[in-house]
């Protein structure tokens, strides 16, 4: 599927962007939207940054998160917990 992530146009396939993820240790999701691929909540801006091999200062999460979504995977607003 093509999409354009800050600016810059990729061709990304759900089986590539799981395989890609594969073996990377989620980060604590602190952000806004979180993922789940095969079964592991990323923060989005983490694979963002896998995917797209740009610093995840230069996208926004909502970018990637319609990439994710238009690709079938699931995205969940972060949860934050009050100590």
């Amino acid at each position: 599927m093509r999409c354009v992530i800050a600016r810059f146009p990729f061709d990304l396939v759900k089986s590539e962007v799981e395989q890609s993820m594969q073996g990377i240790q989620p980060e604590p999701v602190s952000g806004v939207v979180s993922v789940t691929i095969s079964g592991r909540v990323y923060p989005v801006k983490q694979v963002g940054e896998v995917i797209t091999k740009q610093d995840r200062r230069d996208f926004t999460a909502a970018g990637v998160q319609r990439a994710l979504v238009r690709l079938g995977f699931t995205c969940h607003a972060a949860t934050v917990q009050l100590g």
